[in-house]
């Protein structure tokens, strides 16, 4: 793993994964611009899976929803958040998963369907985490993403913005 300082705030930042460095403090301030694509593939061996209970790991998705700014949470319709242990057995290291139509993509038609669905993964995030610091950083990235889906954003532009 690589370390140096954030340019924004001069904490540490760690490069993991295609993610690329990450800011590790909480009260950064550039909380939407913390991720740098890097697209280094950066492999983990942290012997071992993180230990988190579930409810935490569920108190965690929370404070990553609440981080999500009151202008952009007003906007979104008709969607749930859920958390679950194991991601389907075809896509084993999938993060989080956004079901449903985006609000992009809704028109006249859109009414009386059941909501979208938004899910994150606990398993994969602990497999692949270090530190329970990574843990909570990978969740908030997750989040953002799957946010950012039912705002019909796409996979390439959210690389682009660093939230691959």
């Amino acid at each position: 793993m690589r370390r140096e300082p954030c340019r924004a705030c001069r904490a540490v930042r760690v490069c993991r994964d295609f993610r690329g460095l990450t800011c590790l403090r909480r009260r950064c301030p550039y909380p939407w611009a913390r991720w740098y694509l890097s697209y280094e593939r950066v492999v983990h061996d942290n012997g071992g899976v993180l230990e988190m209970t579930r409810e935490e790991f569920e108190e965690l998705v929370a404070e990553a929803l609440d981080r999500i700014p009151p202008e952009l949470t007003r906007l979104m319709d008709n969607v749930a958040v859920f958390v679950e242990d194991e991601p389907p057995a075809d896509d084993p290291e999938l993060l989080g998963l956004y079901e449903g139509t985006p609000l992009t993509d809704r028109g006249e038609w859109y009414a009386g369907v059941l909501p979208d669905r938004i899910t994150i993964y606990r398993g994969p995030t602990l497999r692949m985490c270090d530190t329970r610091e990574d843990v909570v950083a990978e969740t908030e990235v997750t989040v953002v993403h799957e946010i950012a889906h039912h705002f019909g954003i796409d996979d390439a532009r959210l690389h682009a913005l660093g939230y691959g």
